[in-house]
């Protein structure tokens, strides 16, 4: 019996200690916005990474370990956290990303978009870490699509000026990735409490699925076409950009180009719903207080190559998400 226990003593003695062997060699990662839907994304598969993750939050508590209450907009609290994490990496998934409320709110937009980013920019700077920030492929107008890195941004609304802005803020960091997803959808354990939220209170593909389940019609606009990205291939891009040596901008989209009108049919396709719930309408005839991009759909041959990953079609994304629900 003693020899038994003494046995079982050492084997958990190593077990930890091997434990703590593994830990200390895993880089730190800070995910600032970690209850967001991309930020919730990121945090769970980072040790696959090689990332020990510390989080932050602001209106809505973090279930995670290593979580800190931060408003990114308080430079000096920004500051403080980054010395006291003394993160490897930073990867900023917080930001305003409703459009219409941007548009209405522009200080406020301003502040979060734009002061937020030059908070964690200078942490970044003065903690030799590098920064990896979350922009928008409606950084374009557009006027033609199918967008490379290469193609000169010209923002059409507030939010997209914010966008911009904290871009040029960020690729002044000696060790930076600026990543440009288009319509992030997926799955949310967290429902946001404000309509400014980063993670507004459904994205698009739950909103269409709630009304589908309800048997209720939903207007989808067939004009206006994007690359519809799902968050979880996003968290796994953001997690190589974290993790490779290049600087620069790098197109982290969905493979497909489409309407939210087609996006809302293959919804219907895949989870067993009618299409005619779904009722054709175009922009102009939608109610949108900020303009919106015709066509900002993006070219992700340059992340899918330098990252050795691979985007998904929206029919691939939408497959993902229906087996996610299967599986409770």
């Amino acid at each position: 019996m003693i020899v038994v226990l003494s046995c079982f003593s050492c084997t958990t003695l190593t077990l930890k200690s091997l434990y703590e062997e593994v830990r200390l060699h895993l880089d730190k990662l800070l995910v600032v916005g970690s209850t967001g839907l991309v930020g919730s994304k990121i945090v769970p598969i980072a040790q696959t990474f090689e990332f020990e993750a510390s989080c932050t939050f602001n209106t809505r508590q973090s279930s995670f370990p290593r979580s800190s209450q931060l408003d990114v907009t308080d430079r000096d609290a920004t500051l403080k956290l980054v010395r006291a994490v003394d993160p490897d990496v930073i990867i900023n998934s917080t930001a305003l990303t409703n459009v219409d409320y941007c548009e209405t709110h522009k200080a406020e937009a301003e502040r979060v978009n734009v002061g937020g980013a030059r908070n964690l920019a200078d942490a970044a700077r003065d903690n030799n870490c590098r920064l990896v920030q979350i922009s928008t492929d409606s950084v374009f107008d557009g006027t033609h699509g199918h967008y490379t890195e290469t193609d000169i941004p010209h923002p059409i609304n507030h939010y997209s000026n914010t966008k911009l802005a904290s871009e040029e803020i960020v690729s002044d960091l000696p060790n930076f990735a600026i990543a440009r997803p288009s319509v992030v959808y997926g799955w949310r354990s967290e429902v946001a409490d404000h309509a400014s939220a980063s993670t507004k209170a459904m994205n698009f593909a739950m909103f269409v699925l709630e009304k589908l389940n309800k048997n209720e019609t939903v207007s989808a606009i067939t004009d206006q076409y994007s690359s519809p990205t799902l968050a979880d291939n996003l968290a796994d891009a953001l997690l190589r950009l974290a993790r490779a040596r290049e600087n620069g901008i790098f197109h982290t989209a969905g493979r497909s180009c489409l309407s939210r009108y087609e996006f809302a049919i293959l919804l219907c396709r895949s989870f067993g719903h009618r299409s005619s719930l779904v009722q054709p309408v175009s922009s102009n005839k939608f109610k949108q207080v900020a303009e919106r991009p015709r066509n900002s759909c993006l070219q992700v041959e340059k992340a899918e190559k330098t990252l050795g990953i691979r985007f998904l079609t929206a029919e691939e994304g939408i497959a993902e998400m229906r087996r996610q629900s299967q599986r409770g």
